[in-house]
């Protein structure tokens, strides 16, 4: 038996017993033939049918509006709660770094000083002992590649000396970023001088990188003389100019950069010496 959509179902009928009335769809909805005025009959709803109400229960007695509890605001500090009771720790000191180890970085060192400072025997014996691949470049020999027409700069400063200058400083830094770039370190060695910005350091910083460190070997007067008399060629200068250059590079004092006086130091001793500059000068660069 079907019966019209939006009907209420007719109650189930128990077994054993008679309906208290009879169920009629148009009693329900007026208008429809057979329906008749009046309030529907009350049907009691059985036990289990799906759209049964519920019994009433006790009383629930709601609170007023404005004595609801509040519950507590969201945490949005981002902080994570402690358990109760849990001990409130100080900070403690956090452990220090350990020192660089400047024998196993890959480095791009410039070792300055006068001639006679020992730039190249250093830069030498440190390079061949160190625990990476390691590189010299002087930038004398790459000047005297040139041998047909080299301007030696003993036979005086001009316009020729300092292109080919220019030029081997440029080289040089061009081989040092290679090095470094295959991961080989290298130390450079020149007689940069503090008040010359054509035999400067914005020259080497530009052409090898600013990771470049510089460090200033400068011993006595009277050492620089000794080590300078037992040079042979052009690389030995007169007495009046290695004096005129140690004195100019006596400016390197309050630059800021690491000096070594490396007068009572034997080449070994200089080179642990640079070990100790380069390690503080890693933790902390200087600035130039």
């Amino acid at each position: 038996m079907q019966h019209a959509v939006g009907a209420p179902l007719p109650p189930p009928h128990q077994p054993g017993q008679e309906p208290a009335t009879v169920w009629s769809p148009a009693a329900h909805h007026p208008g429809q033939p057979g329906a008749h005025p009046g309030p529907a009959p009350h049907v009691p709803p059985a036990p289990g049918f799906a759209g049964s109400a519920v019994p009433p229960g006790p009383p629930h007695t709601q609170v007023p509006p404005h004595h609801a509890p509040v519950p507590p605001a969201p945490d949005t500090t981002g902080q994570v709660g402690r358990p109760p009771g849990a001990p409130d720790s100080m900070p403690g000191t956090p452990p220090a770094a350990p020192a660089p180890d400047p024998s196993c970085a890959t480095l791009a060192v410039l070792l300055i000083g006068p001639a006679g400072a020992g730039k190249t025997s250093v830069a030498k014996y440190w390079a061949d002992h160190r625990r990476v691949p390691t590189a010299h470049i002087s930038l004398d020999d790459v000047r005297e590649w040139v041998r047909s027409g080299f301007a030696d700069p003993q036979s005086g400063w001009n316009d020729h000396s300092e292109a080919q200058y220019r030029l081997a400083r440029r080289t040089c830094g061009f081989a040092a970023r290679n090095f470094l770039a295959n991961g080989i370190s290298c130390i450079l060695d020149d007689a940069v001088f503090p008040d010359r910005p054509v035999v400067g350091l914005g020259g080497w910083k530009r052409h090898v990188g600013p990771g470049l460190l510089p460090v200033v070997l400068l011993p006595g007067l009277e050492i620089v003389l000794e080590r300078n008399a037992e040079r042979t060629g052009n690389r030995r200068l007169t007495d009046e100019e290695v004096a005129r250059i140690h004195g100019r590079m006596a400016g390197w004092y309050g630059s800021g950069l690491p000096i070594i006086d490396n007068s009572q130091l034997d080449v070994a001793g200089t080179a642990r010496a640079l070990d100790e500059v380069l390690a503080r000068s890693i933790a902390s660069p200087p600035q130039w």
